[in-house]
């Protein structure tokens, strides 16, 4: 059996400045609207109710104190986004696809996010709540110090992905596809489904000690002392 590689150091979250196209950021104050081109906007501090933008393309671009309520953003595409304190709530984002983006201190809840692509995506301080993600494609993604609470990765395929200093909480991988996926540096790993989906995971010692009891049940193993 192949050794473990030692657990990859979180990244670390940017400031605004920090980003190679801040100085070509333009502000938006229009409304969204479907299959739009969005290239080098800043959308600060606005609020979007039931809005359909479905089939949109932001491109290196820059959210900052944005809220989305019950939209709609399906088949969306986000490459070389950094958002910050946004705030995702009811929102529709099937099918959409995440390139080298970056996510700050936001709260995503209730969210449908099947079918997504996500790749070179990091979470920072990030609250993730009810978030269906089921058959999504996540490809060298990090959940850095957040909180994933009944998270759904059910039938999702998963490559590359880490978890440092964060809380798993309920988080289900039924029927999930792992490989690379590093749980090492979680602050708690509660799963609630999909434990025999595991095959491709890295674990610690202390982990598997505590998943021991779940583990023997899902494969119909009796544990008892004469």
């Amino acid at each position: 059996m192949p050794r473990p590689r030692p657990a990859r150091p979180a990244p670390t979250p940017r400031e605004l400045s920090d980003l190679p196209y801040a100085d070509f950021l333009q502000p938006f104050e229009g409304a969204l609207g479907r299959e739009e081109n969005l290239d080098t906007v800043h959308l600060d501090g606005r609020t979007f109710e039931e809005t359909d933008a479905g089939g949109s393309q932001f491109t290196e671009s820059a959210l900052s104190s944005v809220t989305f309520t019950e939209g709609r953003l399906r088949k969306a595409r986000f490459a070389d986004v950094w958002m910050d304190a946004v705030r995702w709530v009811a929102t529709d984002l099937a099918e959409t696809n995440w390139m080298d983006v970056e996510v700050n201190t936001s709260s995503l809840a209730g969210l449908q996010l099947f079918s997504a692509q996500l790749r070179r995506v990091v979470f920072f301080h990030c609250k993730l709540d009810s978030v269906n993600l089921r058959a999504a494609a996540l490809r060298d993604v990090a959940f850095v110090d957040c909180v994933l609470r009944d998270v759904d990765f059910g039938s999702a395929t998963l490559n590359g992905i880490t978890f440092p200093g964060s809380t798993l909480e309920g988080v289900r991988f039924g029927k999930a596809r792992l490989t690379k996926v590093d749980f090492r540096q979680t602050q708690r790993l509660g799963i609630a489904e999909g434990l025999d989906s595991l095959s491709g995971a890295t674990i610690s010692a202390l982990q598997l000690m505590e998943l021991a009891p779940a583990l023997a049940h899902s494969y119909g193993i009796a544990v008892a002392d004469d």
